[in-house]
């Protein structure tokens, strides 16, 4: 039986993360079988189990806000340790995020584990970090990228682990069948079409490890999230700018409008968002909090147009075609946006947001202007996603020899 360690931020009520995990579970257990042992560690427990049912083969193992010595310990538990989160190489929310990553790298490298980073990402560091990155990353015994610019990143580092890229596995992900109409029965509002706005809070980043601060600003001790009056400021004009695209979108079309909360941290601002609405009534907060990844995707793909900051709703309601507009302040949806041909005209940085409100009506007005490119990135972005299992069954051969495989057509043995 072979011992699989999945690394990631799981338990963060995180629908990209949720639909991650469980696509990567999916395809452990089609290359390695259902006795393949595999374990998630998590910062909340109570979170994952939401989603995730433990099992004879799979256990979910609580890990405290100081990590390094139950990561340690679970990587000497384990016989293969996959880095299973999309934002490994980026210090955008923090660097205590991307150091658990190293962490268990350094640990796998060190007891002779093979480590296996699988569709991952790399974003813009600082030097310090970057630094780490380009010592420790190196060690990996495989970097699977989910972008061709991720891999470029590394490279430019001085990575010189092998690097190969695919695409992002939640493109692999699929929303129960059960979920299809759920929005409809919940909230009729929406049978006269939906417009989402999935915003972010940047204003609250990077998250900090300090030994005490305000409760409201405390993501979990020891880490906390930025705070100063200008940052204060900045996130309250972002919050009344979205409150009146919001309300503009009403009077203008008639739809309704979904704040769409990624993860429970976008609760803040999407509540705030809501409170400053003249039309309130009209618009309503959807969280990861209450709904699982299922639900959420189906929601992403029932929307007329969706303003995103956050990655995973773009990559989520990509197999819809829904139209899109991104607010990016990071590499992800700068990087996915140029690979779909957006970037020029539908990628806005947060200090454009003046352009927001006329491409919003431009696209709701004609949401054909971007049909082919979402349909013809969604099928490229797919099939490279699909070539993920692949690149771990020859990760196993290569480095596990004599763990037994699932092949396409009965079992194959790897020698």
């Amino acid at each position: 039986m072979i011992r699989v360690l999945m690394v990631g931020y799981n338990g963060a009520n995180n629908t990209g993360a949720e639909a991650l995990l469980l696509s990567d579970i999916e395809d452990v257990r089609a290359v390695l079988g259902a006795e393949a042992h595999i374990t998630v560690p998590t910062l909340n427990e109570a979170n994952l189990r939401r989603y995730l049912a433990e099992g004879p083969t799979l256990r979910i193992a609580p890990m405290p806000t100081l990590f390094f010595g139950t990561i340690r310990r679970l990587v000497r538990e384990s016989d293969l340790v996959l880095l299973a989160e999309g934002s490994t190489y980026m210090d955008t929310w923090g660097s205590p995020l991307l150091w658990a990553f190293l962490w268990a790298t350094h640990c796998a490298a060190q007891m002779g584990k093979p480590c296996l980073a699988y569709a991952v990402d790399a974003g813009t560091l600082k030097p310090a970090n970057a630094r780490r990155v380009q010592r420790v990353a190196s060690r990996t015994g495989l970097i699977v990228t989910r972008n061709r610019a991720a891999a470029g990143r590394l490279r430019a580092m001085g990575v010189s682990a092998p690097i190969l890229s695919t695409a992002d596995n939640a493109f692999t992900f699929t929303p129960r069948e059960a979920d299809r109409g759920w929005l409809a029965r919940e909230w009729p509002r929406a049978a006269g079409g939906v417009v989402g706005l999935a915003a972010v809070d940047f204003h609250l980043f990077p998250a900090v490890m300090r030994p005490w601060g305000r409760k409201e600003r405390c993501y979990k001790w020891p880490y906390y999230f930025s705070s100063s009056p200008e940052r204060r400021a900045a996130s309250e004009a972002l919050a009344r700018a979205y409150a009146a695209l919001a309300d503009r979108v009403v009077e203008r079309t008639g739809k309704a409008v979904a704040l769409i909360c990624m993860e429970q941290l976008d609760e803040a601002i999407a509540r705030r968002v809501h409170g400053y609405m003249t039309h309130a009534d009209d618009a309503r907060v959807f969280s990861a909090r209450e709904h699982d990844a299922s639900r959420m995707t189906t929601l992403l793909r029932s929307l007329d147009l969706l303003v995103t900051s956050r990655y995973h709703a773009a990559v989520l309601s990509l197999a819809a075609a829904v139209p899109q507009i991104a607010v990016g302040h990071d590499t992800r949806l700068d990087t996915i946006y140029r690979d779909l041909g957006l970037h020029e005209e539908w990628f806005l940085t947060p200090d454009r947001l003046a352009g927001l409100q006329e491409r919003v009506e431009r696209l709701l007005a004609s949401p054909g202007l971007q049909r082919e490119a979402l349909r013809r990135g969604h099928a490229e972005h797919l099939a490279r996603a699909r070539q993920n299992r692949r690149l771990l069954t020859g990760f196993v051969a290569e480095h596990l020899p004599g763990v037994e495989t699932e092949a396409e057509g009965g079992t194959a043995w790897v020698a």
